[in-house]
């Protein structure tokens, strides 16, 4: 599968005090296609996940080393500005966290934040991100009621639409359908597969059905290290690694 990388990690190192969570990771993440990050709990894919928007920059006593590339920049460099990183790569998290306001003013938060007021273009906005969500067609109708009052998997596709409000490049996701029935995880993944057309899709999972049905490229973490990269096919086909191997075939995690 050639396509270009988005993401270029060297020699990553992550230390949460004494803590060493993530041990020399080095991997380059194609743009428009959807990587899984798989592993056993505790082994650092969340905490790989959120160094790629700095969001463990938030976490006291975190120290990190080596390098993320975004589009050629490195994204630690001391004059980067972190709101622009976190506006190009957006994050949905494992919980729906909708704010306590209509769908319109939920989606509208983000790009009202980066400056934007015309009503004609918040409305473009919202209809586009909404569509972008697969989710215009049961909400285009009620707008103006509040978000928290839809069901988990239409709040999750409500949570990605504001992420996408901001036209990312990059939407991480961290187990966004673990708290979800089959039915709704069903419809996530099929946005994800769609969405890749846009945006670049980089997601934590711990359902190995889910990383073998959508995922084109596939990282095995262990213990803070990147045991193995490559395409989806060859992970759970061809694993290079007999610990991938125990892991897909399920007999360890």
């Amino acid at each position: 599968m050639d396509t270009k990388t988005i993401i270029d990690v060297e020699k990553l190192n992550l230390w949460y005090g004494d803590h060493h969570a993530l041990k020399d990771i080095s991997m380059k993440i194609p743009a428009n296609r959807i990587t899984a990050l798989i592993g056993p709990s505790g082994c650092g894919k969340s905490t790989f996940l959120r160094t790629i928007n700095r969001m463990n920059d938030l976490v006291e006593g975190v120290k990190i080393t080596g390098s993320i590339r975004y589009k050629g920049e490195d994204i630690y460099a001391p004059n980067v500005d972190v709101n622009n990183v976190r506006k190009n790569i957006g994050m949905v998290f494992q919980k729906a966290n909708l704010f306590p306001m209509s769908i319109f003013d939920n989606i509208a938060y983000g790009p009202r934040t980066h400056g934007i007021t015309n009503k004609a273009k918040l409305n473009e906005i919202v209809e586009r991100s909404l569509k972008d969500a697969a989710i215009w067609d049961e909400v285009k109708d009620r707008l103006k009621d509040n978000a928290l009052g839809f069901s988990g998997g239409q709040q999750q596709r409500l949570c990605i639409a504001r992420t996408l409000a901001v036209q990312p490049d990059i939407v991480l996701m961290d187990e966004s359908t673990s708290a979800l029935d089959p039915i709704s995880t069903g419809k996530i993944e099929d946005l994800c597969t769609r969405l890749k057309e846009k945006y670049t899709v980089i997601m934590v999972t711990h359902n190995m059905q889910q990383a073998v049905r959508i995922s084109d490229y596939c990282a095995f973490f262990l213990l803070g290290d990147l045991v193995e990269f490559g395409t989806g096919e060859q992970i759970f086909s061809n694993p290079q690694n007999p610990k991938t191997e125990a892991y897909v075939t399920g007999r360890f995690g």
